[in-house]
C-alpha cells in the first residue's frame, strides 16, 4: 500500500482511517506497484484554475488535478513521491451541495478517482471509463457505506 501525506488539509473533516481504507482497498484490488508516497494538497479556486489551464490548457475551475511523476512506479522507494492531487476545497464543497453527498463523501469520491488517475486508469473513451466507473465502484461499495457515516 502507498503512504501519503497531506500537505494541507481542507477545513471539512476527514477521517484519516477512512483514507486509509481507501489506499488500502485500491492496492487489493488495483495490481500496480504502489508502495510510494502521494502528496495531498487543498488549494483556492484560483490556484486550481490556474494550474488547470497551465497543465491541461483548460482555463476553468475543477475539482481535482492528479499528477503522476513516473511512469514506472516499479523501481520507487517508499521514500518516493510518486504523484501529488491537488484539490480545490471551494469546488468540494460547492458539489457536495450539488450532488448531496457531503463534503466528506464528495471529498472520498473525488480521491478515488484520482487515485486511479494516478495508477495510469482514464476515461477518454467508453472502454476506459467503464474500466475505471467498475473500479470506482468496487473500491466505494468496500469503503464507504452509509453506516460508515
Amino acid at each position: 500500500m502507498f503512504g501519503y501525506c497531506f500537505i494541507q488539509k481542507p477545513s471539512f473533516n476527514i477521517s484519516t482511517d477512512r483514507v486509509d481504507d481507501i489506499f488500502e482497498s485500491i492496492s487489493k484490488h488495483i495490481d500496480i506497484t504502489q508502495k510510494w508516497q502521494i502528496n495531498i494538497v487543498f488549494v483556492s479556486w484560483e490556484e486550481i484554475q490556474k494550474f488547470n489551464k497551465q497543465y491541461r490548457k483548460k482555463d476553468t475551475v475543477t475539482d481535482v488535478l492528479s499528477f503522476h511523476y513516473h511512469d514506472d512506479f516499479s523501481k520507487l522507494t517508499p521514500e518516493d513521491i510518486a504523484g501529488e492531487l491537488i484539490f480545490c476545497e471551494e469546488k468540494v464543497v460547492s458539489q457536495w451541495e450539488e450532488y448531496g453527498l457531503g463534503s466528506e463523501k464528495e471529498f472520498y469520491n473525488l480521491l478515488i478517482h484520482s487515485l486511479l488517475h494516478i495508477l495510469g486508469f482514464d476515461h477518454e473513451d467508453k472502454s476506459d471509463y467503464e474500466e475505471m466507473k467498475k473500479w470506482e465502484e468496487v473500491i466505494w461499495r468496500e469503503v464507504i457505506t452509509d453506516k460508515n457515516f
